[in-house]
């Protein structure tokens, strides 16, 4: 059985004009090994209110971050519809639909 290691990571993009001290973000689970095709949901929660500035990002060894989701809930451009971004303060999700080998 093939099984996918899902690395992500959850980022605030702060592009308002004030300050809002320091923002802890807490993802759960951790790093986890699915099989293809399964799915898969990851919760990152905020210490703070960030409205939807929160993005969510996949990070392979060697690799730099790749973009999937911005403002809480859209798709970045060329990335399938089996990512989705959904939440709101404190908390957001993203859900994988069916892994695959290359996420």
């Amino acid at each position: 059985m093939m099984m996918v290691l899902i690395l992500l990571l959850g980022t605030l993009g702060l592009l308002a004009h004030q300050s809002f001290g320091e923002i802890v973000l807490t993802q759960s689970p951790g790093p986890q090994s699915v099989s293809p095709g399964q799915s898969v949901t990851l919760t990152c929660t905020s210490s703070q209110s960030v409205g939807n500035n929160l993005q969510w990002y996949l990070q392979k060894p060697g690799e730099a971050p790749k973009l999937l989701i911005y403002y809480a809930s859209s798709r970045q451009s060329g990335i399938p519809d089996r990512f989705s971004g959904s939440g709101s303060d404190p908390q957001y999700n993203l859900k994988i639909s069916g892994v695959q080998s290359e996420d």
